[in-house]
């Protein structure tokens, strides 16, 4: 697949603070991809850098296999973006803040593709209100109408589903997926939220301090982690059984009934082992195995050697 977006020892400072520190990383035609890392990480300073709000300090950029700087007019025309940091004209209605992007983007019959926007984000109802009254779910929707108005060929996300309802959410997580799919769209996307980056992203690029400290699938990465998650219930010996884990030095959690384990993979059997010695009987027992969201606790609590 072709390079859509390439980029090359990106690096921002801002005085003697350095929010992203010599990144290189390339987005694929028809890919979506996170990047990932806590707030500082300096994923948002890398989506303005990429969209030319911000000038890098030192690095390249490279869009469509062409310099970001020398065809910056041309290039942002194919591309769109939406962050819930980023406010439209409060005072102009709905579909009028979506024919002025419209027009902006030269976009060819633009009233019907905004009419079509509007019913396929559920924006029907508020297409006469003004952009002021709208709750924070409703702009975020019409940021995302705006986005998608052009029909990029990269598209940049910085939290498109934050304050969505979920069945919301969950319509613009499909719609994304199935333009995509449709237009072989390119995708670079930031959420807080791992399930949905596990669901939406192909690959995973983490931030952390301005540095890349990891880049995988989501699953690549959750696999990382070298524990597992056991729950075990006990309608009685609760204690007993916490008091064999403290014995056997094992990192643990509970409540008034349930257990919870991390271990690695392989010693689930040893611990098994160890509370039926004990004769330690538990009514209930649940494995879950790693996900991203525990790779993301490991990364930024210091327990994940990043390779």
């Amino acid at each position: 697949m072709e390079h859509i977006l390439e980029v090359k020892n990106l690096t921002k400072q801002f005085g003697d603070f350095t929010a992203v520190d010599n990144i290189s990383f390339s987005v694929k035609e028809g890919e979506i991809v996170g990047l990932l890392g806590p707030n500082g990480a300096g994923k948002t300073t890398t989506i303005d850098m990429l969209l030319g709000l911000t000038t890098p300090t030192l690095g390249t950029i490279n869009v469509f296999g062409l310099p970001f700087e020398e065809h910056r007019v041309k290039i942002l025309k194919q591309m769109n973006f939406s962050a819930a940091y980023v406010n439209l004209p409060w005072r102009l209605k709905v579909w009028e803040n979506l024919h002025i992007f419209g027009r902006l983007y030269e976009v060819e019959e633009y009233k019907q593709k905004i009419d079509t926007l509007i019913t396929e984000f559920r924006l029907t109802a508020l297409k006469d209100a003004i952009t002021d009254t709208l709750s924070s779910g409703q702009l975020t929707s019409l940021y995302l109408c705006k986005a998608f108005i052009n029909d990029p060929r990269l598209l940049l996300l910085d939290e498109p589903t934050a304050f969505l309802d979920p069945d919301v959410a969950d319509l613009i997580r499909k719609y994304i997926k199935k333009k995509v799919k449709t237009d072989n769209m390119s995708v670079l996307f930031t959420s807080h939220n791992m399930a949905e980056v596990t669901e939406i992203c192909d690959r995973v690029i983490f931030l952390n301090r301005g540095n890349i400290i990891a880049e995988d699938t989501p699953t690549g990465l959750a696999k990382r982690v070298k524990f597992c998650r056991v729950l075990l219930l006990f309608d009685v010996q609760r204690t007993k059984a916490v008091t064999l884990l403290k014995n056997y030095q094992y990192t643990f959690s509970f409540d008034e009934k349930e257990v919870q384990v991390d271990t690695e993979e392989e010693n689930v059997g040893q611990l098994l082992g160890r509370l039926s010695l004990a004769r330690l009987k538990y009514s209930q027992i649940t494995i879950e195995k790693p996900t991203l969201e525990d790779f993301f606790l490991h990364a930024m609590r210091g327990r994940y050697e990043y390779t």
